[in-house]
């Protein structure tokens, strides 16, 4: 069995055209985040991978509909994802993203590594193609009817309503997202990746974990829905995957290559390519010269002693099994996943999570309105973690799970344990007869009491870290609460509250062996609850944990070690968690329902103003215009005065925005104007005109926006 010396792990990049909603957190950052932890608990040295997946046609498209950059909205979202990791306790080593030179250089190198070596196909094909935008259409840019339910807006992709997984020449009356024109079938020239060429060894791989006769993981500890799934696109045969797209905003095709013109890195090539360029962004930020940080980022990707695993949802298993694997061994010289625990997907209260009708709880909205309570959302999802089929967040279920077996079990034994300590024994572990409490006399060499507890101890910790080895986090925290209801236990079979004056001997014993499972759990619990962990390891007066520290533990129960000697001081208890009451759920609750009928209402539209005949319109002179500068009016809430350049002239408007934007990021912002709409008096300032601005069923605004190269002062018709 090969041992590794050193574990590589990697989370899904999130796509960076909006927020994380715990189905995410459920489908791999978390699991990933707990595993790590984990690794580093047991002394393994470990890289933790992960970054921002920036490129692609839904990024654009949200850049068209919210009236900025691409650049604009990626920057927005990899700066939430950061802070959303953060504050959730998800701590990688290294998040990185691909709009950087540094990843467009490492794909660009991948891609011409390959197609040096002959690893591409190039081939003609047809795509529909925009004539009045006059550019090729992403699948995400073409919308028509569902030939499954007839939806009228399924994607060239995928349809939302159905779920069908689709390609555009599927859909029935297709149209162009951008102008909404009819697209044509033009021909167009792409790389591909011949997969079928890779089929053999790719199937022996998977089934045996075996490669080049070698072996490279064990098959049996792979889920069974991965091996499933990986076999099942194997047996009906691998088909050659596009390398390639006609699109505007990603990684170019090395420009020495012929025909590279205006091609970008697909998919495929681009975002798991992120995992390498985020290790040696890594590196670099680490090593003390180039030299060094070309060994160290090699070390982790290019060394048999590594171990590699990607934690994905179950939607990236063929893409981290098949695709990806095919693209390293074809490049050479790098290692291969030795596992993929792919999850799958968490339901929200009875149906499935859905960006597009904001059916999700938002990561970012539960950590401001639930602060301090990071560790029951983890606690919860873990819980309920996807690991074999789908599972389901309920906000019911999450208050339930809080009061019932993080308040009245786990917090609760070590509340009972402090306390009792402060009060007999002025908060130090108690000194103890060692022979008290023999279980059958001495000659049978029966273990006594404090050693029978501490043996049970250590078995627990075996079974949870066997678990933890096996991806079953699920079963390690089940574990974990099983430690403290042992310890309840412990203290209710014995009751020291009422034994303490008749037999303080026994007392001492049982409080001490109660110290050892709080402590305990003090180390077991960090990677499901870290800041829980930190905040029980401060109430004992132990210092934060270091790197090793489960070994550790298991080693001195092992050896028959205290955890916590009697006479150590601890500190002052607190409760690490606080009951949820009714109220807070029920608002939840509405909260969730309220937002998907704004966004249905979103969709359908408001209420239709009465008609207008065109000469009405006609009426209204709108231009283009740029923000030259910005300032809150003082002693107002909403109102910003702007200076903006017509080309022609400069105006200055007042407009309600001050609560939606700051008066830096509207600096040159390109805007429309209704030019000719009478003057009017607003704290004293002439505002000479309006902004055009949409609102959304939340109140919030966005800018109805000219493209960047539309002028200014132009007539908008």
């Amino acid at each position: 069995m090969r041992i590794p010396v050193r574990h590589l792990v990697t989370a899904a990049l999130p796509y960076a055209n909006g927020p994380l909603h715990i189905g995410h957190l459920a489908g791999c950052y978390l699991p990933a985040d707990i595993y790590v932890r984990f690794l580093r608990s047991m002394g393994k040295e470990v890289l933790f991978v992960c970054g921002s997946d920036e490129h692609g046609a839904a990024i654009t498209m949200r850049a068209l509909r919210d009236g900025i950059t691409p650049r604009e909205v990626v920057d927005k979202f990899h700066a939430l994802f950061q802070e959303s990791f953060a504050k959730i306790g998800v701590n990688f080593d290294v998040y990185h993203r691909t709009s950087d030179e540094l990843h467009h250089e490492t794909a660009q190198e991948f891609f011409r590594t390959l197609h040096k070596k002959g690893e591409f196909a190039e081939a003609e094909t047809e795509q529909y193609y925009d004539e009045q935008a006059q550019q090729f259409l992403a699948d995400r840019y073409i919308q028509g009817t569902c030939p499954r339910c007839q939806y009228d807006s399924a994607y060239g992709d995928q349809c939302e309503q159905c779920g069908a997984s689709l390609n555009p020449t599927d859909l029935a009356n297709p149209r162009s997202t951008l102008t909404g024109t009819s697209p044509v079938l033009k021909k167009t020239s792409h790389w591909y990746l011949p997969l079928d060429k890779h089929e053999v060894w790719l199937k022996a791989w998977i089934e045996t974990g075996k490669l080049d006769g070698q072996e490279h993981h064990d098959p049996a500890k792979w889920k069974n829905h991965v091996v499933g799934q990986c076999k099942s696109w194997l047996d009906g045969g691998l088909q050659a995957r596009a390398m390639t797209r006609d699109l505007d905003w990603g990684v170019d095709v090395p420009g020495e290559i012929p025909g590279s013109a205006g091609k970008k890195l697909y998919v495929w090539m681009d975002a798991p390519i992120g995992y390498i360029s985020a290790t040696k962004y890594w590196a670099q930020q680490h090593a003390a010269n180039a030299e060094e940080a070309d060994t160290m980022w090699r070390q982790y990707w290019q060394d048999e002693g590594t171990e590699l695993v990607h934690f994905i949802g179950k939607d990236n298993i063929v893409f981290h099994c098949l695709i990806f694997p095919a693209i390293l061994k074809a490049h050479g010289s790098y290692v291969l996943p030795g596992n993929v625990p792919a999850n799958q997907f968490m339901n929200l209260e009875g149906d499935k999570i859905s960006t597009s009708r904001n059916w999700a709880v938002w990561v970012h909205e539960y950590l401001e309105e639930m602060p301090g309570k990071e560790d029951v959302l983890r606690f919860y999802l873990t819980k309920n973690m996807p690991e074999q089929k789908d599972s389901e967040f309920t906000w019911k279920g999450f208050q339930e799970a809080n009061n019932n077996e993080l308040v009245n079990n786990l917090a609760n034994f070590i509340n009972r344990v402090l306390v009792l300590t402060q009060k007999y024994y002025e908060g130090e572990v108690p000194e103890f007869d060692e022979n008290c409490g023999f279980v059958g006399s001495r000659d049978d060499e029966m273990p006594c009491f404090f050693d029978s507890e501490m043996l049970d101890l250590f078995d627990l910790l075996h079974e949870l870290s066997d678990a933890m080895r096996a991806y079953d986090f699920r079963e390690a925290l089940r574990i974990l609460l099983e430690l403290s209801s042992a310890g309840n236990q412990l203290l209710q079979f014995n009751e020291p509250w009422k034994q303490i004056k008749e037999d303080p001997d026994t007392v001492a014993v049982v409080m001490a062996a109660a110290m050892q499972y709080v402590v305990a759990l003090s180390v077991a619990m960090e990677p499901f609850m870290p800041s829980s962990s930190k905040k029980l390891r401060a109430m004992l007066d132990m210092p934060d944990l270091a790197e090793g520290e489960g070994l550790a533990m298991l080693d001195a129960l092992a050896e028959g070690e205290y955890l916590l000697p009697p006479g150590h001081k601890i500190g002052k208890s607190e409760h690490l968690f606080s009951r949820i009451d009714d109220e807070l759920i029920d608002r939840q609750i509405g909260k969730l329902h309220q937002m998907k009928e704004v966004k249905e209402e979103d969709a359908v539209g408001p209420g239709i103003k009465p008609e207008i005949q065109f000469d009405d319109f006609e009426k209204i002179d709108l231009r283009t215009a740029t923000v030259l500068e910005a300032e809150r009016v003082p002693k107002t809430d909403k109102l910003m005065r702007l200076e903006l350049d017509l080309g022609f002239e400069r105006r200055t408007i007042v407009s309600g925005i001050a609560a939606h934007y700051s008066a830096e990021e509207l600096v040159g912002k390109r805007v429309v104007i209704v030019a000719n709409l009478a003057p009017r008096k607003m704290r004293g300032i002439e505002s000479n005109g309006m902004v055009l601005m949409a609102e959304n069923g939340h109140g919030e605004l966005g800018f109805v926006s000219p493209g960047e190269d539309f002028g200014k002062g132009l007539p908008v018709k």
